[in-house]
């Protein structure tokens, strides 16, 4: 059974968002894992993303440093803990390279991808370590933020991105 076909019960910490995208789900997973194209649409409107690296290996590196337009940074780094071409990408805060623990893990994020007849069903969850910080990422503005990233992604995908 591919791990789109597993029926997925929502975590007890876990906010997550869902749209049916009219792209292959090929063409979104190399958004999702090539550096040059994930740095395009990383992050809300307004936000750049002038740094990302990932090594597309489980316990490679995931690293992005967002900029907000008043010049405010939010890097992240984590870890690939599972990768299923073009279906599925896990990765945590809660490791660095090497299987380090980072001191405070936030969130564990899963982004499936279902093949809907040349159309995509994607979700993105976040699955954080406790109900204190899946709100304090909600209150971040986990929705419109997230939101607005899959606004980007869509764009690239469906206008901006060759085959």
């Amino acid at each position: 059974m591919s791990p789109q076909t597993v029926d997925r019960k929502p975590a007890p910490y876990e906010l997550s968002i869902s749209r049916l995208i009219d792209a292959p789900r090929r063409k979104i997973f190399r958004a999702w894992t090539e550096p040059a194209l994930l740095a395009q649409w990383w992050g809300p409107h307004g936000m750049t993303t002038p740094e990302c690296e990932m090594d597309l290996w489980v316990g490679g590196q995931f690293r992005t440093l967002m900029r907000a337009p008043d010049g405010a940074e939010y890097p992240t780094m984590g870890v690939f803990l599972e990768i299923v071409a073009p279906e599925r990408l896990v990765f945590t805060d809660a490791f660095i390279p090497g299987w380090i623990p980072s001191g405070k893990p936030f969130m564990s994020a899963e982004v499936t991808l279902e093949d809907r007849g040349g159309q995509t069903l994607y979700t993105a969850r976040a699955m954080h370590w406790s109900d204190e910080d899946r709100q304090a990422h909600e209150a971040m503005g986990f929705h419109d933020g997230w939101g607005q990233s899959l606004d980007r992604l869509v764009t690239l995908v469906t206008d901006g991105m060759p085959d």
